[in-house]
């Protein structure tokens, strides 16, 4: 009998080099010229081939620019995919080449720009493709899946390039797959008290033709379906109704609809960092809020 088909094959590896920086008022650079770019794939390629023998013969795209999680952790992958595609058009014979991208006359080529809004976070990203032969690429991802997270960290000269190209204190550079990032993102997301709109963010980037709600008072109400979130928008006595019904005091009531409608809105902007799209369902007058959101 032939081995099964996998549902999803491996057809590259997304991955990032992850600096962890210190807090600093010093001016830093979003990205770094062509020279320099080239310079630091030239480590970030010597690094992979040092975790995995095999990651040396394939191709490795990068950027020489640093993102916020947000930006790397989109349905779709989009950044991954501009470096894929961009990747598929540089000449050269496939296995084994080093393609970077840095910036001509201060662009970046395609869609590779950072956000300079997201540039203040305390972890930033170089995302990198790694192609190939699908089997070439399913062996280096299992591999790294396995690898990168417990000892990942980059080469000394790596992280001291990194530094001091871009301006950045770097206190740890290590490298994750995108599903690495993943799982970093939903611990950070539980320590900062969101651990219930990660589910949400999961299934968009995992499953995204798969639904998902977050129905737990007191939390917002939100539904994830066909590719956007819709936000039950509920009047004041349609939030009593749901979340503190039988409580008569004014002012504890003032202040938890208060509270309840800034937790709407950082929901609101950590799903649209992710570029899920979110549109506000007004519910005040439903018995029942969530038939709103079907």
């Amino acid at each position: 009998m032939p081995p099964a088909v996998p549902a999803n094959p491996v057809t590259c590896v997304r991955g990032a080099l992850a600096l962890e920086r210190a807090p600093s008022d010093e001016p830093l650079a979003l990205a770094l010229d062509q020279a320099q770019a080239g310079a630091l794939a030239e480590l970030l390629a010597r690094d992979l081939a040092g975790f995995v023998a095999g990651a040396g013969d394939l191709d490795l795209c990068m950027v020489a620019a640093h993102y916020d999680p947000a930006e790397l952790l989109r349905p779709g992958w989009p950044l991954h995919e501009e470096l894929l595609q961009l990747g598929s058009r540089a000449p050269g014979r496939r296995g084994g080449r080093v393609i970077a991208f840095g910036t001509h006359e201060g662009t970046l080529p395609g869609a590779l720009t950072p956000s300079p809004a997201l540039a203040e976070g305390p972890l930033r990203l170089l995302p990198f493709v790694l192609s190939g032969a699908p089997e070439d690429v399913a062996a280096v991802s299992d591999a790294l899946e396995e690898l990168l997270l417990e000892t990942g960290m980059a080469g000394a000269g790596t992280a001291l390039l990194a530094q001091e190209a871009f301006g950045l204190s770097v206190e740890h550079a290590r490298y994750l797959t995108i599903h690495d990032l993943c799982a970093m993102t939903a611990m950070q997301y539980e320590h900062a008290g969101l651990a219930a709109l990660w589910p949400i963010v999961e299934t968009a980037l995992l499953s995204p033709a798969r639904e998902a709600w977050l129905d737990s008072p007191p939390e917002p109400l939100l539904r994830y379906a066909q590719g956007e979130v819709r936000i039950a928008m509920l009047s004041p006595d349609a939030w009593r109704r749901r979340h503190a019904a039988g409580d008569e005091d004014r002012e504890r009531l003032s202040r938890g609809f208060r509270h309840f409608e800034a937790r709407q809105r950082q929901f609101a902007a950590l799903l649209q960092a992710h570029a899920i799209p979110v549109t506000f369902a007004h519910c005040a007058d439903a018995a029942d809020p969530r038939e709103e959101l079907l």
